[in-house]
């Protein structure tokens, strides 16, 4: 039971072996009326069976259009320390770095204007503070940029760019997923914080197949990391895995997707022009299998969760492109897809959606990407070959 309100369906919720986000908001409301009423008001949601919050309005910080998500209560009489909850997003380091100062440092000031409550983190990737008052959004803002940090983003902009771990502690990293991130975040800081797209605009990276921030399936650009000539074998360690017991032709052989790898009981052979770069054999054998030495990046369009259209995973548009600083190839055909879709898209369509409409010939036209059989998305599924008068007058 929380001081102020009796909860007994949220207090359902701490039971069993898992955490509970109820018990951090029970911790909150011991130094926040906000959190105590944010804690009545959901009892309340569960009790009816129906929402509270509302959106009556953009509320911001000056210069930005974004960062700040705004959120009030419809219950303002019986809740009134959750009258105004606005959200305040704070650009996270790329793959998550915290240090422990930073963290206390991020805490200490939402403690003094807000809540007192986070996410970490939300699925964009950026840092979230939940619940504060219009008239404190300027003081956050002013003291968290002294600092060093910045807002994230949010509305129909160039959302938050976010990554996974990468070289930082990974050793599958077939690309530098921090300093690309970083890049990419730097680069775009005006369509971030200002704006001005048809929807919202996700970037991910990965850096290799396992995908750890899941970009294939969460993101309008995934960028992941793969390699372009043979894997590396260590036969020596093929056979320890052999005589530690893993079963090879049935765990990694038989699991092969294109049954590119081959297993004759004492060595590893893999076919690797047939080889999709999956990563399953290279995870599970991490000692005797490793990624190519010819590293870059796979590009990927399109992914997103059902809002308008079901949901889409990315479609290959490059299969591979070198990812190296100052990422200047990179950079510049993130560019090109943006602009096509900017210019094509709908009020709130996303650039796969745009993609489902539209095929897949304009798009690479315009981006000047030449049809590639990876491109294709399933069998006799050819969307982008369409013979004109002038193909046919070539030899």
């Amino acid at each position: 039971m929380s001081g102020k309100y009796k909860t007994p369906m949220l207090d359902e919720l701490e039971k069993g072996p898992f955490p509970s986000f109820i018990t951090e908001m029970k911790k909150a409301t011991k130094i926040s009326t906000t959190a105590e009423d944010a804690l009545g008001q959901l009892e309340k949601s569960y009790q009816t069976k129906r929402g509270y919050w509302k959106h009556g309005g953009i509320v911001g910080v000056l210069g930005y259009g974004g960062g700040v998500i705004g959120r009030y209560s419809s219950l303002p009489d019986e809740f009134p320390g959750v009258a105004h909850y606005h959200t305040v997003r704070i650009n996270q380091p790329s793959g998550f770095f915290y240090t422990s100062a930073a963290l206390r440092e991020i805490c200490d000031i939402w403690d003094k204007y807000g809540s007192g409550m986070t996410n970490m983190h939300g699925s964009t990737g950026d840092l979230v503070l939940l619940g504060t008052t219009t008239d404190k959004l300027e003081a956050i803002f002013a003291e968290y940029s002294s600092r060093g940090w910045d807002l994230g983003s949010s509305g129909s902009a160039m959302r938050t760019p976010s990554c996974c771990v990468g070289p930082g502690r990974c050793e599958w990293a077939c690309i530098d997923t921090l300093g690309l991130t970083y890049h990419l975040t730097q680069h775009f800081q005006d369509e971030m914080h200002r704006p001005a797209y048809p929807y919202k605009f996700k970037i991910k990276t990965a850096g290799c197949a396992v995908d750890c921030v899941a970009a294939i399936a969460r993101a309008d650009l995934s960028i992941i990391g793969t390699w372009k000539d043979d894997i590396q074998v260590d036969q020596a360690e093929v056979k320890a895995y052999a005589d530690m017991g893993m079963n090879i032709q049935a765990e990694i052989a038989e699991m092969c997707p294109t049954e590119c790898l081959k297993y004759d009981g004492g060595k590893i052979t893999i076919d690797n022009k047939e080889c999709t770069r999956c990563m399953h054999c290279i995870a599970k054998m991490t000692k005797a299998l490793r990624p190519g030495k010819e590293r870059g990046a796979t590009i990927l369009v399109g992914s997103k969760a059902p809002i308008v259209v079901g949901s889409l995973l990315s479609w290959v548009i490059v299969p591979f492109i070198k990812a190296e600083e100052p990422f200047e190839e990179v950079t510049e055909l993130i560019e090109n897809i943006i602009e096509w879709w900017d210019d094509n898209a709908k009020p709130r369509e996303r650039i796969g959606e745009l993609l489902e409409v539209k095929g897949m010939r304009p798009f690479l036209e315009a981006i000047n990407v030449p049809p590639q059989p990876q491109q294709v998305r399933e069998p006799r599924k050819d969307p982008f070959f369409f013979w004109t008068a002038a193909d046919l007058e070539k030899k």
